[in-house]
């Protein structure tokens, strides 16, 4: 796929999937800017990103308050004065209400997986070039739950909300869709050996008989916002290895169910 000179602004992208979507979409030539509250990391990402001369933007700032988001929007158009992409893809987890999870908890995790993503889809919504495309990195915990993840499953059940109703709103002037990963390990960022550091069990429990990394959402996400994807808006591809689709039964493929 060819992104050549488009912008791609990825929040959360100096770390985990946010990494690899930042990595993938610059190979492919697109101008990258990224928001993350990590300084460290983003400063990285952003001198691995400008080797060759390419003219991308790193702005440190937390993405649940609002000047943050207001400021990081005018460096983008400043810079580049159009949006071609936006994956929003930062979130958190403040665990929920076994663990503690109070009202400022559980709202800060709203506003970094809900409010930043509808914000900066407001604030560039008259910049999107044609063909442009929001893409909104759910999970398949808005639809499936652990027990203590009521601050994330609430995040990533507005994110999935927030798609179909931005993609109806936006309607012929940027598409919006969503990808759902499932368990994907971000190590695989960094070694490529990680199919070896997990158990038989946590590999053959996926119907593909391994664990995800971030290139299989990088891909995912290219995917939708390429031109060629011009039919798809307001949908959400599930991307787990076929998890969510095995039906569990006690005594089924050796699981046991344990009270």
């Amino acid at each position: 796929m060819d992104f050549n000179n488009r912008v791609c602004v990825v929040t959360g992208g100096a770390g985990g999937i946010g990494l690899c979507i930042s990595r993938e979409f610059k190979k492919r030539g697109a101008k990258i800017a990224i928001i993350d509250k990590d300084k460290i990391a983003g400063e990285k990402i952003l001198e691995e990103l400008t080797s060759d001369g390419s003219e991308c933007i790193f702005f440190h700032g937390d993405i649940s308050e609002k000047s943050a988001l207001e400021s990081f929007a005018d460096e983008i158009l400043k810079t580049f004065r159009n949006v071609d992409y936006l994956i929003n893809n930062a979130c958190i987890s403040n665990k929920g209400i076994l663990s503690g999870c109070d009202y400022d908890d559980f709202n800060y995790v709203l506003k970094v997986g809900v409010t930043a993503p509808y914000m900066l889809s407001k604030l560039f919504r008259d910049y999107f070039s044609k063909d442009g495309c929001i893409v909104n990195i759910s999970s398949t915990r808005a639809v499936m739950s652990q027990a203590d993840t009521e601050s994330y499953t609430a995040a990533k059940g507005g994110i999935s909300a927030l798609t179909h109703a931005l993609a109806v709103s936006l309607a012929g002037k940027v598409r919006v869709n969503s990808v759902s990963p499932g368990w994907i390990d971000v190590k695989a960022n960094f070694d490529e050996s990680y199919y070896n550091n997990h158990s038989s069990e946590d590999k053959n429990q996926h119907l593909v008989k391994r664990i995800g990394i971030p290139f299989d959402i990088a891909r995912t996400v290219m995917f939708l916002c390429h031109p060629d994807s011009g039919f798809i808006t307001g949908q959400n591809i599930t991307v787990d290895g076929g998890m969510t689709k095995l039906m569990i039964y006690n005594g089924d493929d050796g699981w046991e169910y344990k009270n």
